[in-house]
């Protein structure tokens, strides 16, 4: 019995949306990782792309549990001094939506050259509207 190893080349890519509206952030970004990784085929080869394409909708409706709408904090550092910022959940939904739902699934993909590769296979729009259309994505349920 040979170990099998899926190509790059010979995977069969599918489209799905998300409706994240009234959905947990956790569980919505959890299902999306397992949908970029490929995870979900038979073919799950951990060191190569098999994922399919995600489109995430209606991202600025997302829910988190309990506090964490004010009280969780997001940082980011430039390396000089001062250059730390911090910004609630509340913040970056006023600002930019789809960078809760887009920060979520990217510390859920592996950090290296292979997880930006399966990211470049994410779509996240705030509204209910999306440019996938010609794609014919399939509806997922969470």
């Amino acid at each position: 019995m040979k170990t099998f190893s899926a190509k790059a080349t010979e995977v069969d890519r599918k489209w799905h949306v998300i409706d994240a509206a009234d959905q947990i952030l956790g569980k919505v970004a959890v299902e999306a990782a397992r949908l970029l990784r490929g995870k979900h085929k038979p073919i799950f080869t951990p060191h190569v792309d098999t994922g399919d394409h995600v489109v995430i909708i209606n991202a600025k409706k997302v829910r988190l549990t309990g506090n964490k709408e004010t009280e969780k904090i997001y940082t980011s550092y430039s390396g000089y001094v001062g250059g730390q910022k911090v910004e609630t959940p509340k913040k970056v939904r006023a600002r930019r939506p789809e960078l809760l739902v887009e920060r979520a699934i990217r510390g859920m993909v592996p950090h290296t050259r292979l997880g930006r590769a399966q990211l470049r296979k994410l779509r996240v729009y705030a509204g209910a509207e999306h440019e996938q259309e010609a794609q014919k994505p399939e509806p997922y349920t969470i």
